[in-house]
C-alpha cells in the first residue's frame, strides 16, 4: 500500500514563501515520476511542477523562476520550494507519484497513480 503524505502548508503575505514537503511510504520501485498539483475553488486542477527520478523537470509557466521542485531519494520525499507568492497560487496543493507513465516529467493528471490528500495555501494581498 502506497502512501502519500504532503505537509508544509500555511499563510503567507504575498511575496513570502513556502516549503512543501511530499513524504511516500510503501513505494517499492527504483524508478518514478512525482508531480505536484493544485486546485483553486472554482478552478480544474493544474500541474504545477514535476520531476523524474533522473532528475528532469518541468513546470508550468506561472510558476517558472519562482517554484522550484527536488527529491530526496534518501528520505524519499519529493520539496517544492515556493518563493515571491502570489494570491493566484492559493490553492490545495497536492502531491503524487507513478510507478508507471506514458511521460514523466508531466502535467497530466492521468499518469499519476498515488495520490495525497493535500495541503492547503493561502496567499494573503
Amino acid at each position: 500500500q502506497v502512501q502519500v503524505v504532503e505537509t508544509g502548508g500555511g499563510s503567507v503575505q504575498a511575496g513570502g514563501s513556502l516549503r512543501l514537503s511530499c513524504a511516500t511510504f510503501g513505494y517499492a520501485y527504483s524508478d518514478y515520476c512525482m508531480g505536484w498539483f493544485r486546485l483553486a475553488p472554482g478552478k480544474e486542477r493544474e500541474g504545477v511542477a514535476s520531476i523524474h527520478s533522473d532528475g528532469r523537470t518541468t513546470y508550468t509557466d506561472s510558476v517558472k523562476g519562482r517554484f522550484t521542485i527536488s527529491q530526496d531519494n534518501r528520505k524519499n520525499t519529493m520539496y517544492l520550494q515556493m518563493n515571491s507568492l502570489k494570491p493566484e497560487d492559493t490553492a490545495m496543493y497536492y502531491c503524487a507519484i507513478a510507478h508507471a507513465w506514458t511521460y514523466c516529467p508531466s502535467a497530466r493528471v492521468q499518469e499519476y497513480q498515488y495520490w495525497g490528500q493535500g495541503t492547503q495555501v493561502t496567499v494573503s494581498s
